[in-house]
C-alpha cells in the first residue's frame, strides 16, 4: 500500500565541514577540540554565527575533524567501550556540541527558541568499510551501527539549548564499494534512536545508485542527492518508488566541488581562484548565485515536487578555505530559497 505524503516546509540545512579561520590547519583545531581548549570553543562557534547569520534554517555544529576517526576512534578504546567497537552511552560524545552548548544557552535566551540542531554522524557502513574492507562480520558490523545510533542519542538528549531537528548518516562509499544486504541492517540499528524520536533521518550519498535499496530501510527517511553538481543524478531517481517506500529528499541546489569549479572558472578568466581570495568569491557570485540556485531548485521541485523536504550545498564546504566564501555560497543558497518560496 502506498504511504501518504504530507506536503511541509521545504527546510535549509547543511552538510556540516567548513573551512578553518584563515592561516589555521585543520589539524590544529582536531588537537584543540580534543584538548577542549578555549581557541577551539571560539573557532566553533564563529562558524557557527557565520551558518546561522547565512540564514541556515537547520544548522549542521562545524566539522573541522576527520569523519573517521572523530567516530571510530572512541569506538576502538577500550575504556570507552563495553564490547568490540561498540561505546558506552555516556561515552558517545560529540565534542563539538559540548563545547558549543553555552553558544546555544546564549542563543535561546536571546531569540526565545532553541537553536535548531542538524548533526552529520559517519554512517556505520562507511565506518566498518574504512576498518574492515568489503568482508564482512556481521557481529562487529551490528555493534559499530549500534555506537552510532548511541552517538545520536546523546546529542539529542544531553543539553536543554538544542533541538536537534535533522541526523544524516553520511555514506560516501554506498553505491561505489561492494554492498552487502546485511548493510541495510546495520542502517536500520544506527538509525533507531532519531526515527523513534521523530528526528528527520537523511542518508547523504555522494551517488544515488542505490537509492532504491536503501529504500528499504524504514528508519530513513529522507535521501540525499549531490544534484547540483550532477543534475542527471534526478534522472536515476524515480518518483514513484519514493512515494511507495513514504520517502522524501535532500536536494543538492549548490555546488561544492570546488576543485572541478574552479579549474572551469580559471580556465574561463585566465586566473587562479586557490590563489586570491578575491577570486574565489566571484566564483561564487558567477557559478553559484541565487538566480543558479534558483534554476536548480525549479528544475527539482518540477521533477519531484513535495517529495522535496530539504535543500542546501551538494556537500561540506571543509575544502574551501574561505570562511568568508563559504558564508557568501550559503546566503546566495537562502537568497535563491527565497526566490523560489
Amino acid at each position: 500500500m502506498e504511504r501518504r505524503i504530507t506536503l511541509k516546509k521545504i527546510l535549509f540545512d547543511d552538510i556540516g565541514s567548513f573551512p578553518p579561520p584563515d592561516g589555521m590547519r585543520k589539524e590544529k583545531i582536531e588537537r584543540l577540540i580534543e584538548k577542549k581548549r578555549p581557541e577551539a570553543v571560539k573557532i566553533l562557534e564563529e562558524a557557527m554565527q557565520i551558518k546561522i547569520d547565512a540564514g541556515v534554517e537547520i544548522v549542521n555544529y562545524p566539522q573541522f575533524r576527520s569523519m573517521i576517526d572523530q567516530f571510530l576512534k572512541p569506538m576502538t578504546d577500550s575504556k570507552r567501550c563495553e564490547a568490540p567497537f561498540l561505546i558506552k552511552e555516556e561515552e558517545a560524545r560529540i565534542e563539538e556540541l559540548e563545547l558549543l552548548e553555552p553558544f546555544a544557552k546564549e542563543y535561546m535566551e536571546k531569540n526565545g527558541e532553541r537553536l535548531r540542531l542538524r548533526v552529520c554522524v559517519t554512517g556505520p557502513c562507511e565506518l566498518y568499510h574504512s576498518r574492515f574492507g568489503d568482508r564482512v562480520y556481521e557481529d562487529l558490523l551490528d555493534n559499530i551501527a549500534s555506537s552510532v545510533d548511541r552517538f545520536i542519542k546523546h546529542a539529542a538528549e544531553f543539553s536543554p539549548y538544542f533541538d536537534l531537528r535533522a541526523v544524516s548518516l553520511d555514506e560516501p562509499s554506498l553505491g561505489i564499494v561492494p554492498f552487502d544486504e546485511r548493510m541495510l541492517k546495520a542502517l536500520e540499528m544506527a538509525g533507531a534512536y532519531a526515527s523513534s524520536s521523530g528526528i528527520d533521518l537523511q542518508i547523504h550519498l555522494h551517488t544515488p545508485i542505490l537509492y532504491d535499496t536503501i529504500c528499504r530501510v524504514k528508519n530513513i527517511g529522507i535521501i540525499g542527492v549531490e544534484s547540483a553538481a550532477n543534475p542527471g543524478y534526478l534522472n536515476l531517481i524515480d518518483p514513484e518508488v519514493l512515494r511507495r517506500y513514504g520517502k522524501l529528499l535532500r536536494v543538492g541546489v549548490a555546488r561544492t566541488d570546488l576543485f572541478r569549479m574552479g579549474a572551469e572558472f580559471n580556465e574561463a578568466h585566465g586566473t587562479d581562484v586557490f590563489k586570491n581570495e578575491e577570486d574565489l568569491e566571484r566564483l561564487v557570485d558567477e557559478m553559484i548565485s541565487p538566480e543558479v540556485v534558483l534554476s536548480n531548485l525549479k528544475h527539482a521541485y518540477g521533477i519531484f515536487g513535495d517529495l522535496i523536504r530539504y535543500v542546501g550545498p551538494d556537500c561540506g564546504l571543509g575544502s574551501w578555505k574561505s570562511q568568508r566564501a563559504a558564508g557568501k555560497l550559503l546566503r546566495n543558497v537562502k537568497m535563491g530559497i527565497e526566490a523560489f518560496l
